[in-house]
């Protein structure tokens, strides 16, 4: 299933009390594609449907839609903080994420 490294997982935690949403969990999604391939969005919920699946990882409670759990096993969430800015992004093995024909800055 999707894991979350530790500076991640601080970073949601210390979201999440920020905003006073302690009772929330990160939701992961496919966002859509593009010619840099999957996009993924993220969020924070506390309305969990039929549909989802949840998993514990660092202790942060992470949400998925069923649709989008098979295809993001294996994913790793990471915070990256650097000159350029910080943010948190979703490494995922099984996509193989390449600059298509269109020659956008998929770098």
């Amino acid at each position: 299933m999707v894991e979350i490294t530790v500076k991640a997982a601080s970073e949601i935690k210390s979201l999440l009390e920020s905003e006073n949403k302690t009772d929330h969990a990160l939701r992961v999604f496919v966002a859509g594609m593009s010619c840099c391939g999957v996009q993924y969005g993220m969020s924070l919920d506390n309305e969990f449907g039929e549909d989802d699946v949840t998993v514990d990882s660092q202790g942060v409670k992470i949400v998925l839609n069923k649709n989008d759990a098979d295809g993001l096993s294996g994913a790793t969430i990471d915070f990256v903080d650097g000159p350029n800015g910080s943010g948190f992004i979703i490494d995922n093995p099984k996509t193989a994420g390449g600059c298509g024909p269109c020659g956008g800055g998929c770098h």
